[in-house]
């Protein structure tokens, strides 16, 4: 049976999917990214080879903020926004979903959806307040698991009142109720009621959300945050089975759907990426005013895509197509 992969490459986290043609989730994988993307691409699909020993990639699809990237690495078919890689995932999981709470490492995300179509949505890539490291921060701050963490937030009886608009303000308030006395499970309440506050007011302001809720992302898992999220908004949130992959699985089906239209040959390099010495470089352009930030990307020294020009003199001078595409079957 033929598989497709989504590869979603955030500012956290590397997810890596596999489905077959009926769309069913065969494999998931979750890497800290550490800095270097390509590193963890290259774990994914090891661990992919060798678990399936004998299976056929039919399509690739990158999305996330290093999806160009990793596009070009992987000869991706897609490269999809995760705005529309997140609803198309939660539209699979619950057709009548209508509003999209995202919240992963680094950013959050609001997504309205309306007849089965994005109508709108909002991305807070500014403040680290309520985002999924900075409750990984506190965590470690308290020594305790980020789990304990929302575990214990949502045993909170009488939350206190966190300053949440900014992370600073909100580790500094936290302190604060601590050396006055508060008890540490509705200080951590009022934290998780501060950060879900912050969501609100900065992505939702004006906005008609409308049940069914569905909540994904890292700090879905996150107790404390769902118990917050349901009080205001007088509702029950759906929490997808694979809440911190749904990236990765809406664009591994928007490739397949793609692939099976226009019955094409996949553009997938293959798995002998995992033995090839692949590195990043970057450089100044100062060919105009622009003065754009370029990053190479080598493998075995040769340069195989450039990305981060706006006129494309660099992108463009990269011919995909010379480059050899070995076979994507392995076993």
């Amino acid at each position: 049976m033929k598989h497709y992969l989504g590869i979603d490459v955030g500012s956290v986290s590397t997810n890596l999917v596999l489905i077959n043609q009926r769309g069913e989730l065969i494999r998931k994988l979750y890497f800290r990214s550490q800095g270097n993307p390509v590193l963890s691409v290259q774990r994914g699909l090891a661990e992919l080879v060798r678990d399936f020993k004998d299976f056929e990639i039919a399509g690739v699809g990158t999305t996330g903020s290093g999806r160009q990237l990793i596009g070009q690495l992987v000869g991706a078919d897609l490269i999809k926004n995760e705005i529309t890689a997140h609803a198309v995932a939660c539209l699979s999981v619950e057709p009548s979903v209508q509003t999209i709470i995202e919240i992963g490492g680094q950013d959050s995300k609001l997504i309205l959806i309306r007849d089965g179509i994005v109508s709108d949505f909002a991305m807070n890539t500014v403040c680290a307040a309520g985002t999924g490291s900075f409750l990984d921060q506190q965590a470690a701050r308290l020594d305790m698991e980020v789990a304990e963490l929302g575990q214990r937030a949502a045993q909170g009886k009488r939350p206190v009142r966190i300053a949440g608009r900014c992370a600073v303000f909100a580790e500094s308030d936290m302190i604060h109720k601590q050396q006055m006395g508060h008890p540490l499970e509705d200080i951590l309440a009022g934290l998780c009621q501060a950060l879900v506050r912050n969501f609100l007011n900065n992505l939702a302001k004006g906005k008609d959300l409308k049940p069914p809720f569905i909540f994904q992302g890292g700090v879905a898992a996150n107790l404390g945050i769902r118990k917050a999220f349901e009080e205001v908004l007088g509702s029950k949130l759906i929490i997808p089975e694979h809440y911190d992959v749904m990236g990765a699985l809406g664009v591994a089906l928007l490739v397949r759907d793609e692939s099976a239209a226009q019955k094409r040959p996949t553009r997938f390099k293959g798995f002998h990426l995992l033995k090839e010495h692949i590195v990043t470089t970057s450089f100044d352009c100062d060919g105009c005013a622009n003065q754009c930030e370029v990053v190479e990307l080598r493998q075995n020294e040769q340069v195989i895509a450039c990305l981060g020009d706006k006129c494309g003199k660099w992108s463009n001078r990269i011919d995909g197509e010379r480059l050899n595409k070995p076979s994507t079957q392995v076993g």
